[in-house]
């Protein structure tokens, strides 16, 4: 049976909380950081971390917002979204603090870590990559693809981006772009991309955000996730 526990973080006069999903003997196992969607640390995040103890490993469920803003309304949310990412250097700080805390934990195995992210949560995965962070891989469900604005060297992570081709928030000119910028960065790197499907297609309640072309499927969902625990089995072992 898996054991949640808050882990606080102050980052630069912020009170973040996040979550870290474990087992109740308290072994280092290999640990995926999961950053959330728009609505930040949700049920949705801890129930795929809940999976992924089942599974043998731990889960991390990044705080970025800030413990305040935990079930905040949508427009809320939305707000704190474009506050970070109006500012992909400042975000860039915040990711980082929150990996070095994660790999700080004495349950995690620090050698093997996997930063995977949904909608804007997968864009902070690939912008971890984008660091050169020391971590055994990246994986964005539905992600934004939109580059950093600051000069990205060598990626060392191995990188999977699972996306749905009629996502209305990246174009296939997107999607060929981070490829593009991918392999320019020497990463070892799969897009995998699901045809009539849109945005947030792991999350059944993505249609309650009411913009067209964000919508659940579930074969999307089933795929993704079993190409992710693929992926997690090769880069974790």
């Amino acid at each position: 049976m898996s054991k949640e526990t808050n882990v606080p973080l102050e980052f630069e006069g912020e009170q973040l909380e996040s979550v870290f999903v474990g087992r109740r003997d308290r072994q280092a196992r290999p640990t995926v950081i999961l950053i959330p969607t728009v609505m930040g640390v949700s049920d949705l995040e801890l129930k795929f971390g809940r999976q992924l103890v089942e599974l043998g490993f731990n889960a991390f469920v990044a705080d970025l917002f800030g413990k305040k803003f935990r079930g905040a309304p949508r427009d809320v949310c939305f707000g704190e979204m474009n506050r970070l990412g109006s500012d992909r250097v400042a975000l860039r700080r915040r990711l980082l603090a929150v990996v070095e805390q994660a790999r700080g934990l004495g349950e995690v195995d620090e050698g093997k870590v996997v930063v995977a992210g949904y909608c804007f949560g997968g864009k902070c995965a690939l912008d971890v990559a984008r660091t050169g962070a020391d971590v055994a891989g990246v994986a964005s469900f539905h992600g934004l693809f939109d580059p950093p604005g600051w000069e990205v060297g060598k990626i060392k992570a191995k990188v999977l981006a699972m996306h749905g081709w009629n996502d209305p928030m990246v174009k296939p000119d997107d999607v060929v772009a981070l490829g593009n910028e991918l392999t320019a960065a020497g990463a070892d790197w799969q897009i995998h991309a699901y045809g009539h499907v849109g945005h947030g297609f792991t999350n059944p309640k993505a249609h309650e955000i009411g913009i067209d072309g964000v919508l659940y499927h579930e074969l999307a969902a089933e795929r993704s996730w079993t190409a992710f625990i693929n992926f997690l089995e090769e880069v974790l072992g």
